[in-house]
């Protein structure tokens, strides 16, 4: 089987399971590490829902959970949560973990696009089904379109400059390998100090337009609140600045009573405080972790409880 490290595993799942009789959803099942732990903690009274869009993953995570009977996979989004608790009767959760960003099976499958220093076709779909891929972001859209996706998606302060590259190669032919344009942009940006690969920033960028990511971070947040129990909690794990910034943001604003200016003397605004922040610095990996596995270095933990 592929192999697959759970990010902040035990210290995810320890946050997150507050009744071992409870209805859970790991939102990201990726390949089932977090879900198998999640089984572990509960009781036979317990269920878990899991959710990915990613149709292989779901089918190379379920030979790991074969002999559960108290868990449901479904293929479908995380944004679209509530249809998915919804269409099997559920109308409240104990908790929800989202654990954000790009899989190692997306990242180390050649073929699907994702990596920048392995020859594929520019794909980059985390749901196979769906239709806008990397090729098309970067022989589609306009120079302006493709630097303010590499500037904010990226946070690449040569986003104008590989705009701009990107539009003058692709005039000649398309651009439509991974190789290619990170050649390309390995070309017109110097190598960044922090001895990171230049294209890393790009590509980071044109993933999240192909998936809309940080959209649906946002949908799933608001529709998963509506469905915590009191006491149910949301656990979230992010791996970089833009998933962490929407989960920080989030559960400030649903942790405040009233958000009215201050010189107003009473509340017009009508707001009632929803969350409780549990973690009010985020949990990081442990050094041990890190050397276990390098990608887990910039994993932060969130956690959230409803009031």
């Amino acid at each position: 089987m592929f192999e697959h490290i759970p990010v902040l595993l035990e210290e995810s799942v320890s946050f997150l399971i507050t009744n071992p009789d409870g209805i859970y959803v790991d939102a990201t099942f990726g390949l089932g590490g977090h879900s198998k732990r999640i089984l572990e903690k509960l009781s036979n009274k317990g269920f878990l829902v899991a959710i990915d869009k990613d149709l292989e993953a779901i089918e190379l995570g379920k030979r790991r959970l074969e002999g559960y009977k108290n868990i449901k996979i479904v293929h479908s989004s995380f944004s679209k949560v509530d249809e998915v608790l919804e269409s099997l009767g559920i109308e409240k959760i104990d908790g929800i973990l989202f654990d954000f960003g790009v899989s190692s099976l997306q990242l180390d499958k050649q073929e699907r696009g994702f990596s920048y220093s392995k020859e594929a076709f520019l794909d980059m779909r985390m749901d196979t089904t769906s239709k806008l891929t990397a090729y098309d972001v970067i022989n589609f859209y306009s120079q302006e379109d493709l630097e303010r996706i590499i500037r904010e998606y990226g946070e690449e302060r040569f986003a104008r400059r590989i705009a701009k590259a990107i539009v003058e190669r692709r005039r000649n032919k398309p651009i439509e390998t991974t190789t290619e344009l990170s050649s390309l942009i390995s070309s017109v940006v110097p190598k960044p100090k922090d001895g990171s690969h230049p294209a890393q920033r790009t590509f980071q960028a044109i993933r999240i337009e192909v998936n809309r990511e940080l959209e649906e971070i946002k949908i799933a947040l608001e529709k998963s609140l509506r469905f915590l129990k009191s006491g149910g909690r949301i656990c979230a794990i992010s791996f970089h600045s833009l998933e962490d910034r929407i989960v920080k943001e989030f559960f400030k604003f649903h942790s405040l009573e009233c958000i009215c200016p201050k010189d107003i003397p009473v509340c017009r605004c009508g707001k009632k405080k929803e969350l409780e922040i549990i973690t009010k610095k985020p949990i990081v990996p442990s050094k041990e972790e890190i050397e276990r596995n390098k990608r887990s270095h910039s994993a932060k933990l969130r956690v959230a409880q409803k009031v």
